[in-house]
């Protein structure tokens, strides 16, 4: 990363404008040297028709939050990025407040990343936890 924390942040935040993370509000809030953090609102928007948070919407979030951490941490001028398979085990139930994901890489490849992504509540409860391979592939 050349930019600075901030503007990286203002940067991942401003893309989010007209897509699907501006819909579940999605906010980029951290970016270390190895990971990148985002939250999201958890209220009707974002329920399952019984009150809890919608498995899809962890998973958009935590595809999101991987997807950028692989954009990030590959020459972005030189390289697209696409995700090519996610899984999720949610462990834990979550009906209202802010739900985290922190996605750490596990393994950076010059073509393919895998990514942890660790969900959590506001007290830091684990509520799912994801994998997510990227893809780099040149652009034309």
């Amino acid at each position: 990363m050349q930019m600075d924390k901030e503007a990286w942040l203002a940067k991942c935040n401003a893309a989010c404008a007209n897509t699907l993370m501006e819909t579940l509000e999605i906010k980029y809030t951290d970016i270390g040297e190895d990971y990148v953090v985002a939250s999201m609102p958890v209220n009707p928007r974002v329920h399952q028709p019984d009150g809890v948070l919608h498995g899809g919407a962890m998973v958009a979030l935590a595809e999101s939050v991987g997807s950028v951490a692989s954009f990030l941490f590959v020459d972005g001028s030189k390289y697209m990025v696409r995700g090519i398979e996610i899984s999720a085990n949610h462990v834990k139930s979550i009906r209202e407040g802010m739900v985290y994901a922190k996605a750490k890489v596990v393994h950076k490849g010059r073509t393919t990343q895998l990514w942890e992504i660790r969900l959590t509540d506001e007290a830091e409860n684990l509520i799912s936890i994801c994998k997510l391979t990227t893809l780099a592939l040149p652009r034309k």
